[in-house]
């Protein structure tokens, strides 16, 4: 699978970021540049979004071995990854621990996670836009207030549109996605451990990381840390941009 990503910065300790569902590597833009000129960032679209290459399933393990494959020629790195994004990062540092320096999970557990109707809600809406009518975003903006009359929500997911030669048309794989969100939802079973540092960080207001989820947690990364964000939900480093990028300033000791 060929992976599209977009480069910020050309000196400085080198960061790889992982989108969750629905994103794209270019939603980590603001936090590259607020890094600059202390770190370098690539910004990662992960298979079936974005500008990267669709498949015919989603597996955690083949997305993490692609990014494998990827920092290969790139080298080392710190590894930033939230949601779906965080189960590729931890499925890579597991698998190739000698490509990652230090880990940072934003907002996700190493399990099985909830949310599969919310996702589909959101899949659904998007899949029921009439793309003929649509000549203009604002135009599939219209019609998904309805289903989704969350302003911010909708603003994120529309950055998936795109206007082609033949109209507008998603870039994600939105079939492919919907079918194949139990697996998205859930974690691989992982034997191995990684022993370099790791950062959870995770939005008070949501419930993706729980006490429960400790053990799993420190069993497979056992140099563990975990900070909460104040103010924020799932999408942390949208959400606390400021304190976000602090954490990572700390973190990463850039």
């Amino acid at each position: 699978m060929t992976l599209h990503t977009t480069r910020v910065g050309d000196a400085g300790p080198r960061i790889v970021f992982l989108h969750g569902l629905f994103g794209q590597g270019k939603n980590f833009t603001q936090i590259a540049k607020a890094l600059l000129p202390d770190a370098q960032s690539l910004l990662v679209d992960l298979p079936n979004h974005g500008r990267s290459s669709w498949t015919d399933r989603v597996d955690y393990v083949e997305m993490a071995d692609a990014v494998a494959e990827m920092l290969g020629e790139w080298g080392p790195a710190h590894v930033v990854g939230h949601s779906m994004g965080g189960k590729v990062a931890m499925v890579l540092a597991l698998r190739h621990p000698d490509l990652v320096d230090r880990l940072v999970i934003v907002d996700i557990a190493p399990s099985d996670s909830d949310g599969a109707g919310e996702f589909e809600h959101l899949l659904g809406s998007l899949a029921a836009v009439d793309l003929a009518t649509v000549h203009r975003r604002s135009d599939a903006d219209d019609q998904l207030k309805d289903p989704i009359p969350n302003t911010t929500v909708r603003s994120f997911l529309l950055q998936n549109l795109r206007a082609g030669d033949n109209g507008y048309a998603w870039q994600a794989n939105l079939d492919l996605l919907r079918r194949d969100l139990p697996t998205i939802g859930a974690f691989p079973r992982m034997d191995a451990v990684f022993d370099h540092p790791v950062l959870w960080v995770a939005g008070d207001r949501s419930d993706y990381i729980q006490d429960e989820h400790r053990a799993e947690m420190e069993r497979l990364f056992p140099a563990t840390r975990l900070v909460t964000i104040k103010g924020s939900g799932h999408w942390v480093h949208s959400e606390q941009p400021a304190a976000f990028v602090s954490a990572l300033r700390v973190f990463l000791s850039l």
